[in-house]
């Protein structure tokens, strides 16, 4: 561990320094070595006074708690440098030290003049002499680049575990929690406390006081740059393959690849983890520029092409050891489904961990398996049909004919065929569709909406067809072509860099300088992860009506602006999981316009004079699709609908559309009579009650005066006296709870994995529309975060939809006079656009 003088105030933050000379690059975040500066005569916490790389110290915090501690990342990594010897050491014995000819009985063994009759260990195997004596010059050449590799590898090892240790004597006396203690904190109370810890120890020099989103930029800074230009379609991912066609091949080693030519190789974008050189932000360097990373590109790809067969070969071999045992006891592994590597980056929100993304797609996977197994090919099912009738048949004659007479096992390739004809039934059964299943897609898709969070806006009303079941594939693919994609990812990696990425050498510099912005404490990050909707926001997920505008006015373009809502549920998301974030005015204006909009539609449906149906409503039909989520789902909103004092015919009469009740049959000679409204309730009654977990700690005295029925109080309140209330009431003693003592008991020992806080966010819809008091956030499952962020995605893409449908009709009407319009002079170039796309952000300090 490096240790540096007293480092000079004055200088630039920023700059990188020079006289670093042991730095060792960790090779998963390729980070420089962490450099601290200790002030003479300091206590046990000054050794973290004004560290110099936070971002490599944060994600390594990071890193530490979501892996359980020292011990398990110590014996992680010590483990893993003897699986590389294993994997060596079986490369080399399988070729060298197997007697092949006498294994598979073609010659006798060496010290015997006949075949015996049953070989032992001994006969198949060479000896230690034989073996050497069968090594060629490659293979002294192998275990040369292994013994240097394993020795790098053993060295980054021992700093990485000095480095861990030095984070387990941060988390034991700076945060005052032991490695046992891990599992019961989630991140959000390691990052309060790391807060607290700045105001003492000043982890960062230049800022008083670090918020949420300074941490989340130092721990995703490169990662929100991926998903910015994933998002913008400036890195392309896919390969068009001769026969099987376009195929998004979009891998681990691509990705690295990638982060290695943008941000942390030695011809990055980057001179350091947290500042884009000053080149990169000159338009008048960008044809130089873009000439330079065209030919970086160019070298990365033709040494992925050299060293493609070795890493082809790991690839090999990694899955054969990983999978191969998994496999051979269920085959049916490979027809099952997981989220590619591209889905991953589509369906990511700007500051996102990787924990938080996790458990949003752990959630949307079951939805998805439904949609992609309700689509089936006859011709394939038929096919699939004959082969279990041929192959499951001769299959199991065999093995019939093997159990009762052992000697069939040993003829040759017997064994061979018994198991590729099992293999092939299983293989076959998977392909035929349930008997059983529901045709509902359209359904099932906003299921996966409701915790995806992000799919093509022109995919609604269309899942039912097979172009968007192809496109839906490129985000959930078969783990068969997951582990096809990945081995293969050496030679792919090639073609991708060389004829996709590197055309757009010119975009990605643009992209770099226009959407790079310097934070003050923080340094350069993308504009984007900044969540600002003026700057960043889409038109079409603005909630407006006719008589306000209820979002920040959008100045922005097409070229400016984040697609699908990027910013919008970004913006949403973070809200909802960092509940004390302090955010910007066009923030708070932008959520609090969200939930005034949703009161608005609730609103409509109480109107005397003109009552609207509840599912003709944005916020209606955003309710009856997260009840169609489960019986815990389907509590919330009951609990809403009661609160807000809507009726239940009104909300059977919007429900109709997406679930039928389910009527008892009378006598054959009577017509069948629906139940009345008290069965229908009751038979929606959930086995995990958060209605009764509601009315709990909604029901002592006070707080049912509180109840809003026809206007929603504290909404057009100030924001600023808001969050002074709410520090208030924080600084209060919050009275015992019988159910909410239970429920935070019945989560701990898992707290480590949660994606939110164990409170709600003030900023939610059902914080305004359950009427929760403020003192009483703290007492809620952080499930109903979930639930919150379910709610407020299906919402804001049913207003998107809304506004595009206007939209339509508006451009519609327009377009019947654009016949009278006169033509446009070809020669007029005042009209014209400069080849650079300059958008509206600059590059400044916030």
């Amino acid at each position: 561990m490096n240790y540096q003088a007293t480092i000079d105030r004055t200088e630039n933050p920023f700059q990188q320094l020079n006289n670093q000379d042991d730095n060792f690059e960790d090779e998963e975040d390729n980070t420089h070595n962490i450099k601290f500066t200790i002030p003479p005569n300091s206590n046990e916490k000054a050794q973290w006074n004004h560290i110099v790389d936070l971002d490599s110290f944060f994600r390594r915090i990071y890193k530490y708690h979501q892996k359980n501690g020292f011990k398990v990342i110590a014996l992680e990594e010590i483990l893993g440098l003897f699986q590389f010897v294993v994997v060596v050491v079986f490369i080399i014995f399988t070729t060298y030290c197997v007697n092949y000819p006498v294994l598979f009985k073609e010659e006798k063994p060496p010290d015997q003049t006949e075949f015996p009759v049953k070989y032992t260990i001994k006969d198949v195997i060479f000896t230690s002499e034989q073996c050497h004596a069968r090594f060629s010059l490659w293979t002294y050449a192998l275990i040369g680049v292994s013994v240097i590799f394993w020795v790098v590898r053993a060295i980054t090892v021992f700093f990485h575990i000095i480095h861990n240790y030095d984070i387990q004597c941060f988390m034991k006396v700076a945060l005052k929690i032991e490695d046992y203690e891990l599992e019961n904190y989630t991140w959000h109370e390691i990052q309060r406390r790391i807060r607290d810890a700045q105001s003492e120890i000043q982890l960062c020099v230049h800022k008083d006081n670090l918020t949420e989103l300074d941490i989340y930029h130092r721990i995703l800074r490169f990662q929100n740059y991926m998903v910015a230009m994933i998002n913008k379609n400036v890195l392309p991912s896919k390969l068009n393959i001769p026969i099987i066609g376009e195929v998004n091949v979009l891998s681990k080693l691509l990705i690295y690849n990638i982060e290695l030519i943008l941000f942390r190789g030695p011809f990055a974008c980057f001179e350091n983890n947290w500042h884009l050189k000053e080149d990169f932000k000159r338009a008048t360097k960008r044809a130089e520029l873009a000439s330079k990373l065209s030919k970086h590109i160019t070298w990365y790809a033709l040494v992925n092409l050299m060293l493609a067969p070795l890493i082809f070969l790991w690839q090999v071999l990694f899955f054969f050891f990983s999978y191969a045992p998994i496999v051979k006891k269920e085959p049916t592994i490979l027809g099952m489904r997981t989220w590619s590597q591209y889905g991953k980056l589509y369906l990511r929100h700007f500051n996102e961990l990787d924990h938080e993304l996790d458990a949003r797609l752990n959630r949307a996977y079951r939805p998805a398996v439904k949609y992609v197994n309700a689509f089936s090919s006859p011709i394939l099912t038929v096919l699939a049909r004959f082969c279990i009738f041929t192959f499951g048949g001769l299959g199991m004659f065999l093995f019939i004919l093997a159990i009762v007479d052992e000697d069939v096992i040993q003829v040759e390739h017997v064994l061979l065929i018994i198991t590729a004809f099992m293999g092939i039934t299983v293989v076959s059964h998977s392909l035929i569709p349930d008997e059983n299943l529901i045709w509902c897609p359209e359904q099932l898709m906003k299921n996966i909406l409701c915790h995806a969070h992000y799919l093509k806006p022109e995919w609604r009303g269309f899942a039912h067809t097979s172009k968007v079941l192809r496109e839906f594939e490129d985000f959930f693919q078969l783990k068969a072509f997951y582990f096809v994609n990945e081995i293969f990812s050496p030679f792919l990696t090639f073609f991708v860099l060389m004829f996709s990425i590197r055309p757009r050498s010119t975009e990605i510099i643009d992209f770099l300088r226009n959407f790079t912005v310097s934070v003050i404490g923080v340094g350069d990050v993308c504009s984007f992860a900044q969540m600002e909707i003026r700057k960043h926001g889409n038109a079409d997920w603005q909630i407006v009506n006719s008589n306000e505008d209820l979002s920040p006015t959008v100045e922005t373009n097409q070229y400016n602006q984040g697609e699908n809502g990027k910013t919008e549920l970004s913006l949403v998301h973070f809200a909802l999981t960092n509940p004390h974030w302090k955010m910007t005015t066009e923030a708070k204006q932008f959520l609090r316009g969200v939930r005034k909009h949703a009161m608005h539609d609730l609103n409509k449906t109480r109107n005397p004079l003109a009552p609207t149906n509840l599912g003709a409503t944005a916020m209606g039909q955003s309710l009856m699709s997260v009840e169609s989520l489960g019986e815990e789902y389907s509590s919330v909103v009951q609990s809403i609908l009661q609160i807000q004092n809507l009726s239940t015919s009104q909300h059977m009469m919007g429900m109709s559309m997406y679930q039928q009740p389910t009527y008892t049959a009378g006598p054959s000679n009577q017509p069948i009579t629906p139940p009345n409204t008290a069965i229908i309730q009751s038979s929606m009654a959930p086995t995990f009650d958060f209605e009764r977990m509601l009315r709990d700690n909604l029901t002592d005295g006070s707080t049912m005066t509180q109840m809003r029925s026809q206007y929603l109080p504290n909404i057009n309140e100030d924001e600023d006296s808001d969050d002074q209330h709410q520090e208030a009431a924080a600084s209060q003693p919050v009275p015992p709870n019988r159910n909410a003592t239970g429920l935070h008991m019945s989560i701990r020992g898992s707290l480590a994995k949660k994606e939110g806080p164990i409170e709600m966010s003030k900023h939610g819809l059902l914080y305004s529309l359950c009427n929760i008091p403020q003192n009483e956030t703290q007492m809620f499952s952080p499930e109903l975060t979930t639930a919150d962020m379910c709610l407020s995605t299906l919402y804001l893409h049913e207003v998107h939809h809304k506004q595009q449908q206007r939209r339509g009709a508006r451009l519609e009407e327009s377009q019947r006079f654009l016949w009278q319009k006169p033509r446009q002079n070809p020669q007029d170039t005042s009209l014209q656009v400069n080849n650079e796309r300059m958008p509206l952000l600059s590059s400044r300090k916030s």
